[in-house]
């Protein structure tokens, strides 16, 4: 079975994404990070942000996972400024943390997404497949959800647990 890590990009650290997500890891048993608990500092040319986090965080990720899931609203059409921002820093594995960047390829990703817009516009998933492509990892599925009067519908764990299947193939 594959080892797995699902990353919270969410401005709520107990809103709807993270009841999409606390399913999966109760039923896979894989760790949660939530990033808004981490210090990550926005990507900048210079490197001068190498004391916080992001890289400390890449290392066990890729020294001990084979998947990555990684989860976020729906902000305005997108991922989360936090996810983004994740996803910026990424650049430092390919600049100076080059080790770190060459065991990502590979790996696999996949995403979940929440939010009140039970269809998503073309394109969402865009930026993570093409990173993956990118890294040369693998991009493993997606699935999207959302939280009715505080509940998950049984549509949404029905899709969930097709998620989880999936991505443990």
């Amino acid at each position: 079975m594959k080892k797995g890590i699902i990353l919270l990009g969410s401005s709520n650290s107990s809103g709807d994404t993270q009841k999409l997500v606390a399913f999966i890891a109760d039923k896979t048993k894989y760790p949660l990070v939530d990033l808004k608990t981490k210090h990550i500092l926005p990507f900048d040319y210079e490197f001068q942000n190498q004391h916080d986090d992001f890289i400390p965080l890449m290392r066990d990720i890729v020294n001990e996972y084979d998947l990555i899931i990684f989860a976020t609203p729906v902000y305005w059409y997108m991922m989360s400024g936090i996810m983004k921002t994740f996803f910026d820093r990424i650049s430092d594995c390919l600049k100076i943390e080059k080790a770190t960047g060459r065991k990502l390829r590979g790996m696999e990703m996949a995403v979940v997404s929440c939010g009140y817009d039970q269809v998503l516009k073309d394109g969402f998933y865009m930026p993570f497949i093409e990173t993956a492509n990118y890294l040369g990892m693998k991009y493993s599925g997606s699935v999207h959800g959302w939280i009715e009067d505080g509940k998950m519908p049984t549509e949404i764990e029905q899709r969930l647990m097709e998620f989880i299947e999936n991505i443990q193939k």
